[in-house]
């Protein structure tokens, strides 16, 4: 019950203050360069890394992304910068 109504009080805030999203909701924000670079900010850490993978883990669930040639180009506690062929992202909810 006290979820629901932090929940809603964080998206009763994020409308009112004129605060963007992910600040408030605590939620990935994730840029994309057409299929070549992909930028994750608020991420919680990689959980793994390939030349045709990458999984990071997020508050709520985890974001999958699959391609070819990946090369992490800056990392940060909280931040990640992917280059390579992005084929597909893919959010996995915490059930999965």
């Amino acid at each position: 019950m006290a979820k629901n109504w932090s929940r809603i009080l964080r998206s009763w805030m994020t409308n009112k203050m004129e605060l963007p999203q992910d600040v408030m909701m605590d939620l990935p924000r994730i840029t994309m360069i057409g299929q070549i670079h992909i930028y994750i900010e608020n991420h919680r850490g990689l959980l793994t890394f390939s030349d045709r993978e990458v999984r990071l883990l997020l508050k709520q669930g985890q974001l999958l992304i699959k391609g070819q040639s990946f090369v992490i180009k800056t990392i940060l506690p909280e931040e990640i910068l992917l280059e390579g062929k992005i084929d597909e992202v893919i959010y996995l909810n915490e059930k999965e």
